[in-house]
């Protein structure tokens, strides 16, 4: 057996967090999380209940989080310097 993690969610290379899921897995995590906050919004209409609308979709993404930090590579503050060529808004 092996001890190495899977990582389906990687820190991000510039500031804070993860960026894009690497593994399919990541993939379903977040288009389920999608689909259901779709759902959620469909039957709890946000414009008649906004309360419990709230607490479902904060719910869910409490849980979404919660599969990214068990899931996902030790969020951390990284700095890429940027070039200066590259931060000018015109050339």
């Amino acid at each position: 057996m092996t001890d190495k993690k899977t990582v389906w969610f990687p820190a991000k290379q510039n500031g804070f967090g993860w960026s894009r899921p690497t593994a399919w897995q990541g993939w379903f995590v977040q288009m389920f999380y999608l689909f259901s906050v779709g759902l959620i919004s469909f039957f709890v209409d946000p414009k008649e209940e906004l309360s419990t609308w709230l607490i479902l979709v904060s719910i869910s993404t409490v849980i979404l989080l919660v599969v990214y930090y068990v899931k996902g590579e030790a969020p951390n503050w990284k700095w890429k310097k940027i070039d200066k060529e590259k931060r000018r808004l015109f050339k």
